[in-house]
């Protein structure tokens, strides 16, 4: 069975999913809370969006910035999920308006890797092989 990841965003959902949908590609699902005929949040808000493709991910728009994206100490790892062209442009995608914490660079071990802080505050790990 894959494992997906589900980020919870602060009232942006659309916005941060479509940004990945273009970093990434793939097709990008999103469904309201009015949608699903659901009252716990914004009748507009998403309630649940889907980005599948070579990175496939869930999110909506949190209850409250208490459950909005916090990441300390985690990253998501794209470790050869793409080839060194594509990694490198998934990597300058995910720097713009984020924060770059390593550069994508050679490693001793002779392989490539970086990671960067978007600018939904999600922490990635990139990397491929030669």
């Amino acid at each position: 069975m894959a494992q997906s990841l589900y980020l919870w965003f602060p009232g942006n959902a659309a916005e941060a999913l479509a940004f990945y949908r273009d970093t990434f590609g793939g097709e990008l699902e999103l469904h309201t809370y009015a949608e699903f005929g659901r009252a716990d949040g914004p009748p507009d808000a998403v309630a649940h969006g889907t980005l599948s493709g070579p990175v496939s991910l869930y999110g909506c728009d949190a209850g409250g910035d208490e459950d909005a994206v916090v990441m300390t100490g985690i990253s998501v790892a794209l470790l050869g999920a793409a080839n060194a062209e594509t990694s490198r442009r998934w990597f300058a995608a995910l720097s713009e308006g984020g924060r770059v914490i390593d550069p994508l660079q050679r490693r001793p071990w002779g392989a490539h890797d970086g990671q960067v802080r978007d600018r939904y505050g999600v922490r990635w790990l990139v990397g491929f092989e030669d």
